[in-house]
């Protein structure tokens, strides 16, 4: 039984089509309906109105990335009731619908977090990019948190200070945009909005936000035992906490803790070998070891970390996350799976065409389907290299 073989589609509006998709050599689409307000319970008209969409095209919607968290929820406000009632209303709509595993994050405020997002590389093609001295220049001198220089090493606010000396004012309004961005078409944060979640946060703490994903489980786990959906919490990217706000699933030992302490099957992990990857205390192949067997989702990608711990996103089977490695453990586990587990190239590289086009940061075409190409010839070889073999090693 291979991997299902997924790509991330972000709608109507994508500017990559369900055709290309589909030639891209997926079968399986990774979809949400990113126009609906965060908190809001989508409606079961409007999720059978995407998945004829994606079926019309011979398609198959598998997975549901994402549902997210309102921030209500990830800090315990006082209307968080009002979010997970919701919450649960939407997952019983999607199960009753056939969607039964679900994505989501638990980063406060932010989700990915990059300082560039047209890198180039020494091909011409362009890559997202999160250089530490350009955090610090929004951390410092645009975000001007209280204590922020404090958070990086003196080599870095230095640099910081004599980069920010330099830098025009459209340099400085693209950097606080790429920041700030958020989800692609689900509209940026401000300045002044994160101001009020740092006070938030900084009260709250790494442990009281570690202790509401708890609560958030335990909220949503009748739903989901119920209908037999899986929850697979996507890690943090960057694996650290940034901009002093804090972050709970940066590593295996955060991700142990999550699924033990949490021992009901639909707590589950999308495993991003991109996010983990970028820390340099990530070993992305022991970690799936560790927590595969509760892995129902692969985001596949690799990255480059150069020096202050910067990180580029680069070719699929080139970086320093063991792609063979990740691979080889997936095609092991998904062996003993009823169900395969389904991945997607996740991101890919501007190039060729795309270069031309106005695509979403990290997901224009022509990457993904060479991303794609690379991770299926890859698991073909590691499946055929096994069938040799009396089990797998």
């Amino acid at each position: 039984m291979s991997l299902l073989q997924s790509w991330r589609w972000y709608g109507p509006n994508d500017p990559v089509t369900l055709a290309d998709i589909k030639q891209a050599g997926a079968t399986d689409v990774v979809s949400a309906l990113h126009q609906v307000r965060h908190g809001d319970v989508w409606a079961i008209d409007e999720i059978e109105h995407r998945k004829r969409i994606i079926e019309a095209a011979g398609l198959k919607w598998t997975v549901v990335e994402s549902v997210p968290v309102h921030e209500s929820i990830k800090t315990w406000a006082s209307d968080h009731d009002l979010y997970l009632k919701n919450y649960n209303q939407t997952l019983r709509n999607l199960a009753s619908c056939g969607l039964k595993i679900v994505c989501y994050n638990f980063m406060p405020v932010l989700d990915w977090t990059r300082t560039t997002l047209d890198y180039e590389l020494s091909d011409g093609s362009r890559s997202l990019l999160l250089d530490w001295v350009d955090l610090a220049i929004f951390d410092i001198y645009l975000l001007e948190r209280e204590g922020a220089a404090a958070d990086y090493s003196a080599n870095i606010t230095e640099q910081a200070e004599q980069r920010y000396k330099k830098l025009s004012s459209d340099a400085i309004q693209l950097l606080k945009d790429n920041i700030l961005m958020g989800v692609p078409t689900e509209g940026s944060t401000t300045i002044e909005q994160l101001h009020k979640s740092l006070a938030i946060y900084k009260e709250l703490g790494r442990d009281g936000l570690r202790g509401n994903l708890l609560k958030f489980l335990d909220a949503i786990a009748e739903t989901c035992n119920e209908l037999g959906v899986k929850m697979t919490l996507h890690p943090d990217d960057p694996p650290y906490s940034i901009l002093g706000l804090p972050r709970i699933a940066t590593s295996k030992d955060d991700l142990l803790y999550i699924i033990e302490s949490r021992t009901s099957e639909h707590n589950g992990i999308c495993f991003c070998t991109g996010s983990l990857g970028a820390g340099v205390h990530n070993d992305a192949v022991d970690i799936l070891r560790s927590v595969g067997h509760r892995v129902y989702f692969a985001h596949l990608r690799n990255v480059t970390k150069s020096a202050n711990n910067n990180f580029y996103e680069s070719g699929h089977l080139i970086g320093d996350v063991d792609m063979y490695g990740v691979v080889k453990e997936l095609v092991r586990i998904n062996q003993k799976r009823a169900d395969p587990i389904p991945y997607r190239p996740d991101h890919g590289l501007q190039m060729l065409d795309d270069l031309q086009k106005v695509t979403n940061p990290g997901y224009s075409a022509i990457g993904r389907l060479k991303g794609l190409a690379e991770l299926r010839g890859l698991e073909h070889g590691i499946t055929k290299s096994l069938d040799f073999m009396p089990t797998i090693a």
